[in-house]
């Protein structure tokens, strides 16, 4: 016989009829009729070719055929069981599951250290996984379930579900002495500058492109994390996010500048895709990354179909929490190491 001629309701004929010897009482036991059991049995009979049950006593005792199925039958069903709860609920502190993300490195700098500390405290057996995926990449990589979860700003990313998390803007930093940056340099000041920049973080090269800075390139590398050491060296300067360069500057030997540039806000997002929108392991994930990162005041729950990038020049993204006092308020950009404790 071939497993497409089964159904498998009557597998669970099957199993109630050998687990209880008897029609009547298996009949009882799945809620049925007694007349739909013995039906079933009947097309099972003639399916398998085999009588599996035969009369004894005030019952029915199984043939050897009946046995021989008995246990893998009991299995597929407790597995399709298994599944069908596992799509329903979700236990945090039993899950082996592994999370697949896509962070960039900084996204990686910013969110793993609370993220994987919360995921140890309430799912310890969990395991994560980040990748850095193109922008093109992501959309398919999320609707083929190849990755649960995208933390970014990806303005590529058009279809999917998505969370506001926070406000982010652009600054530069360069080594605390740097002989030509100022505090809040023009458009005149950037085009004296050498940049540094990371390839798979492309935004911050369009913005170069947008202000005819491409000839001042100097460093092309595709990651922000060995940036610090090569502005602290150098008179190289680095685009990049407010709260990256917070946390790399607080050591007081780089500095933060924020340019008259008419570069607007832009959103930190999570995303994930609609096929697994009601996916109970997904859901706890990102709401526990919701509850960790969202800031008051970020939009809920959203489409991605519209590019969500502040238009307003003017406008001042707020300063990362616990972050206010590197910045001097006389200078607005020169860094110093004091009051930069977590608290």
């Amino acid at each position: 016989m071939h497993i497409n001629q089964l159904d498998l309701n009557l597998l669970r004929i099957f199993d109630a009829v050998y687990r209880q010897r008897s029609v009547s009482r298996a009949a009882e036991a799945l809620a049925l009729s007694q007349p739909a059991v013995s039906q079933g049995l009947t097309r099972l009979r003639l399916v398998l070719k085999d009588a599996l049950f035969t009369r004894a006593g005030h019952g029915v005792a199984p043939t050897p055929t009946a046995d021989a199925l008995a246990q893998a039958v009991q299995q597929a069903l407790a597995l399709v069981g298994q599944a069908l709860h596992d799509a329903e609920h979700f236990d945090p502190a039993a899950t082996r599951r592994t999370f697949h993300l896509h962070m960039s490195d900084i996204g990686e700098s910013e969110f793993l250290p609370d993220l994987m500390r919360r995921v140890r405290q309430l799912a310890p057996g969990a395991r994560i996984e980040t990748r850095q995926l193109e922008y093109g990449q992501i959309q398919n990589a999320l609707d083929t379930g190849k990755i649960d979860l995208a933390f970014g700003y990806l303005p590529g990313v058009e279809k999917t579900r998505s969370q506001r998390l926070f406000m982010e803007r652009y600054v530069v930093i360069a080594r605390a002495d740097h002989p030509v940056l100022t505090d809040r340099p023009s458009r005149s000041t950037l085009a004296q500058l050498e940049y540094v920049v990371v390839r798979q973080h492309s935004e911050t090269m369009r913005l170069l492109d947008r202000l005819a800075l491409n000839d001042n390139i100097r460093l092309s590398t595709p990651h922000f994390m060995v940036t610090p050491a090569i502005v602290g060296a150098t008179d190289l300067v680095v685009v990049l996010p407010m709260r990256i360069a917070v946390k790399f500057a607080r050591s007081g030997a780089l500095r933060i500048a924020q340019p008259r540039w008419g570069q607007g806000e832009f959103g930190i997002d999570l995303h994930w895709s609609n096929r697994a929108h009601q996916e109970p392991a997904n859901r706890w994930l990102r709401q526990l990354a919701i509850d960790l990162f969202r800031e008051s005041g970020a939009a809920g729950d959203q489409s991605t179909s519209k590019k969500r990038i502040s238009t307003s020049a003017g406008r001042r993204s707020p300063v990362p929490r616990n972050t206010r006092s590197i910045i001097q308020p006389s200078a607005g950009a020169l860094v110093s190491n004091r009051g930069t404790q977590r608290k």
